[in-house]
């Protein structure tokens, strides 16, 4: 009699239970997340938080620029590099003081308006011993308008020139440079004026505007 015992066939259901478990679902049964899972979940949340950080602080960045514009003469020194803008206390002077000469010119300068009552006491003192009389009125009064038109004219002259220099002083040096926009405004300013003034004066000191008048007879 064979008292060796015949071990029981494996049923399917054995068979899978018998089957080694791998590391990962080994975990899972457990109810843990796998270690290569954990590493790659927490790159990505570091990845996505410092994209959240990083691009708020370049706004704020450029909020602190666009902040610091006190006015429009900021936005215009933004519009030329800080390099380039060369100009200082002479050139704004200078402008200034051009602009002034050839508005002073048109209005009638007190150094001309001396002149002229002088050379009218002149014409006066003159007149006695003229015979005709476009002769006295040469005397007392052609030669006064002459030297008026003749002051003035200087005087725009110079506030002309004036205004060229301080227009053209940059190129002098650098070229690359150029005035702030204040500078330059007031510049082009006098030039109008002076050139004006020179023409102005210039016809009446000729008698092309404004001639003497002609006596009767």
């Amino acid at each position: 009699m064979d008292t060796t015992k015949t071990s029981a066939p494996l049923t399917p259901e054995t068979a899978d239970s018998a089957e080694p478990q791998t590391p990962a679902h080994a975990d899972r049964a457990d109810g843990s997340t796998p270690a290569g899972t954990k590493a790659d979940t927490t790159k990505a949340e570091a990845d996505v938080s410092t994209a959240d950080t990083e691009a708020p602080a370049d706004l704020t960045g450029e909020a602190d620029d666009l902040d610091g514009l006190d006015g429009p003469d900021d936005l215009d020194e933004l519009d030329e590099p800080q390099d380039q803008i060369v100009g200082g206390v002479g050139a704004a002077a200078s402008a200034i003081v051009a602009a002034g000469l050839g508005l002073l010119a048109l209005s009638g300068t007190w150094v001309s308006r001396v002149i002229a009552e002088r050379q009218t006491l002149i014409g006066q003192i003159e007149s006695v011993n003229a015979t005709t009389t476009e002769a006295k009125i040469d005397a007392l009064y052609g030669d006064a308008w002459h030297l008026t038109a003749l002051v003035n004219g200087v005087v725009s002259t110079l506030a002309l020139l004036l205004a060229v220099f301080v227009l053209a002083r940059p190129a002098f040096g650098a070229p690359s440079r150029v005035l702030p926009v204040w500078i330059r405004s007031v510049a082009w300013a006098a030039v109008a004026l002076g050139a004006l003034g020179v023409l102005l004066f210039g016809f009446m000191y000729f008698d092309l505007l404004l001639p003497l008048p002609k006596a009767a007879g």
